[in-house]
């Protein structure tokens, strides 16, 4: 099993300096064995800046974003950061991007959000262009991007291949990933979700393409309390139920909410629930949330994930 984690994970709020503490714990799971870590755009820290200090500093670990906002920042900017941190790890680094949510980019930055679905077409077209090694002359209709007849090549040296995965949950995004990019990672799509609506339809958009990869990202905790570990989830992600996406793929599963979708329980229940999210078509899993409650757990849950892997 390819299984990682996602950080931070909820036991970070007292730590002296996140930086340091997020490198740490990514040598934690380099050492419990698995196989990535996977970092969240924050407002007060920079997710590809964490990524490629992270995965400087562990060997072998996979780092990646999970995810970085596609608004406001311009596909030119996004392309030299991955590129760099790609060259920083040693071709260890994943792109993950997502549209956003409107409701709290738009108050966040001040700026009108243009139609998601368009700008990711768009901006998926010129990340593309550019680390595919080509020039850039394009013109949208939300985004812009002229780099044709540069002195200096858009190329990082000692950069290599960035996969670009995209977290997207609706058809239309589904759509666009299966076609631009190398899979989506998306966040509490459960089992039905994935094989009824997820991979299905962005294995359909990827026709002649690569196998998309499918990262099922959802809250795991190993722990003798799991109705705790539920009600904290779902009262930290209540907002999820009016985003249509995440409505979608909660109408998709048969839930109403971010609770139910929480893997808890002892070392077994939390080891099968796992596998259905790999027989429903995921092939990797990324657990989010281990340390909601606290650091025990989070190191405990990841000890059996890592040993799921070596299985």
């Amino acid at each position: 099993m390819t299984i990682g984690v996602a950080l931070p994970s909820g036991d970070t709020a007292n730590t002296v300096n996140i930086v340091d503490e997020l490198v740490t714990q990514t040598r934690q799971a380099a050492d419990a064995g698995l196989t990535s870590v996977w970092f969240s755009q924050q407002m007060e820290h920079d997710a590809i800046t964490v990524a490629a200090l992270a995965g400087r500093a562990v060997p072998g670990i996979t780092v990646g974003t999970s995810v970085v906002p596609i608004y406001p920042r311009h596909p030119l900017l996004i392309t030299g950061l991955a590129q760099t941190a790609q060259a920083a790890t040693g071709g260890r680094f994943v792109l993950g991007l997502g549209t956003g949510a409107k409701n709290w980019l738009e108050p966040a930055y001040g700026i009108e959000y243009p139609s998601p679905i368009k700008h990711l077409r768009e901006y998926l077209t010129i990340l593309r262009q550019v680390l595919d090694g080509g020039e850039v002359d394009f013109h949208g209709e939300t985004v812009r991007a002229h780099a044709k007849g540069f002195a200096a090549s858009l190329s990082v040296a000692g950069s290599s291949d960035i996969p670009v995965i995209v977290a997207a949950m609706g058809r239309q995004a589904l759509r666009v990933t299966g076609e631009l990019a190398d899979g989506t990672i998306p966040f509490l799509a459960g089992p039905k979700a994935l094989s009824g609506l997820i991979v299905p339809e962005i294995t359909k958009a990827a026709a002649g393409r690569p196998a998309p990869r499918i990262i099922a990202m959802a809250p795991i905790v190993v722990t003798d309390d799991p109705d705790a570990v539920r009600a904290t989830v779902d009262r930290q992600y209540a907002f999820f139920r009016d985003i249509p996406s995440y409505r979608a793929v909660f109408d998709a599963q048969g839930v109403d909410s971010a609770g139910e979708l929480v893997i808890a329980g002892d070392e077994e229940t939390v080891a099968a629930e796992i596998r259905r999210y790999f027989d429903a078509g995921a092939t990797e899993v990324v657990a989010t949330q281990s340390g909601i409650r606290n650091t025990e757990e989070r190191l405990r849950t990841w000890q059996v994930l890592g040993d799921l892997v070596q299985r």
